[in-house]
């Protein structure tokens, strides 16, 4: 079904800048087309308003997304390379075991998944969510160099659960983020911008680690150390690089004029039926609505299963290894799978968004995971999109659950080169994975239909500001 975007020609919406940043000596609004037009606009046509959009959104895309995806490509160098680190006789060095190793890397993702729902309650209601992120950022470098500094199992350990901590921040962090200046149907095509950092850290972190290991006995240091405090020291520098480039809300950018703000300010509120007030909702107000919402349960279950296929990557390079090559060619092998992803994502993202269509991931599933991960992202942030405190505590919560198959997934990983169980449990998560997707979409034009008929759908259904707009789930 098609997203309604027009109000009842009763009652107009108004969706401009605050009305502190107005001209006071006049309307502020024209009506056109059954939607409110700021005044600002109202002496731009159609092209140049479509001009506008354009430049607008090109500014905007250079403002945020280079930024999320290399925060993202950091953010996976920093969580993975301990795999790398394994190649690099990490394991050996300190003494570990087979089950110290995995256990390294459980707990990680038990601080991960633990702050995720905290974390995203604090990103929820902070006015500068960007300096918040990158401040997290610089923490999760810090800790991933000092891991460069480990003599035991213990200080591995700790590293590793504090590094989960503070990385909780990042993903559910940063689709709230980029949920506050974009519109739902321009979620999933950045969200596959955002994701491919991860995909391509996970292509190119074999290669930066074989180039890192050169200075093995340099000063004395192994090579894995160099590999942490590298990786480690390089997220700090572009955390402070971004935390002066990011802009932190949607009204007040600089560098964009008058009639971009307003435009983009406009669209926004136009598409969600109403603008973002994070004073709207308390925190646990919005996490308790969430927890009672049947579409949270709906898209955990496509993220978990998902989620649970996609953590196979945790342990590539070790699968590989079994093949009998090099270290270096086992690395240069992890890259290809990883960047087949990168053009699947975005190709997926792009018509996604072109079609509002979130069920169309599943058909690309066999070829990329995260294929569907980012539009099931994208759809968490559009059928959950008000009150913002909602939207926050769902994002977290859906991305926390669905992470949890990292703990207990390392444990099937035992029994090379075929990994039979493993990969049998993929299999059947990628089914269900379906499942959940046509259930989901089944649901939502179920709520779509009463909407139409005008049916009041709750506390679980569209606020009152976005039932007045004709907001419509995408389906």
């Amino acid at each position: 079904m098609a997203l309604a975007e027009t109000a009842p020609a009763a009652q107009p919406v108004e969706f401009g800048l605050p009305s502190a940043e107005k001209d006071n000596d006049a309307a502020s609004f024209v009506h056109s087309e059954d939607i409110a037009v700021p005044l600002e606009l109202a002496h731009l046509d159609a092209a140049q308003l479509a001009a506008t959009h354009r430049r607008a959104l090109f500014k905007l895309d250079i403002r945020i997304m280079p930024a999320m995806f290399l925060m993202y490509f950091l953010n996976y160098l920093d969580r993975q390379n301990i795999a790398s680190a394994k190649l690099a006789n990490i394991t050996d060095d300190l003494g570990l075991t087979t089950v110290q190793y995995q256990t390294c890397i459980s707990l990680l993702f038990i601080g991960y998944i633990l702050m995720q729902v905290p974390s995203n309650m604090v990103a929820g209601k902070t006015a500068y969510p960007a300096l918040y992120i990158c401040g997290a950022m610089a923490a999760w470098g810090a800790i991933s160099a000092c891991t460069g500094a480990v003599h035991n199992f213990a200080g591995l350990v700790v590293c590793r659960f504090f590094l989960g901590v503070v990385e909780s921040v990042f993903l559910p962090g940063a689709i709230y983020y980029m949920s506050l200046f974009y519109s739902r149907r321009q979620m999933a095509l950045r969200t596959a911008v955002l994701f491919s950092g991860s995909m391509v850290g996970s292509a190119f972190g074999g290669l930066f680690a074989v180039g890192i290991l050169t200075l093995e006995g340099a000063r004395g240091i192994a090579g894995w150390r160099w590999l942490f405090i590298v990786e480690g020291s390089m997220t700090v520098f572009i955390a402070l690089l971004f935390a002066a480039i990011m802009p932190n809300q949607l009204h007040g950018l600089r560098g964009f004029s008058k009639d971009e703000q307003e435009y983009l300010y406009w669209n926004f509120g136009k598409d969600q039926g109403q603008q973002d007030d994070r004073d709207e909702l308390s925190v646990l107000k919005g996490t308790r609505l969430a927890l009672t919402d049947p579409k949270l349960w709906l898209l955990l279950g496509i993220l978990y299963c998902t989620y649970l296929c996609g953590s196979s990557l945790n342990f590539f390079p070790s699968v590989v290894a079994t093949l009998g090559y090099s270290r270096n060619k086992t690395y240069a092998l992890t890259a290809p799978p990883s960047l087949l992803c990168v053009p699947v994502m975005l190709i997926n993202g792009y018509v996604s968004d072109r079609l509002t269509s979130p069920d169309f991931a599943m058909m690309l599933m066999p070829s990329s995971f995260y294929a569907s991960a980012i539009v099931t992202l994208s759809w968490i942030t559009s059928s959950m999109s008000q009150p913002a405190t909602k939207r926050a505590a769902a994002i977290a919560i859906i991305n926390a659950a669905a992470n949890t198959p990292n703990v207990w997934t390392s444990y099937l990983y035992y029994a090379p080169p075929r990994y039979t169980v493993a990969f049998i449990v993929n299999v059947i998560s990628a089914g269900l994975a379906i499942v959940f997707s046509v259930g989901t979409w089944l649901y939502l034009r179920r709520q779509n239909a009463r909407l139409d008929r005008g049916e009041d759908l709750g506390k679980n259904g569209p606020t009152v500001a976005q039932v007045a707009a004709g907001f419509r789930y995408i389906v």
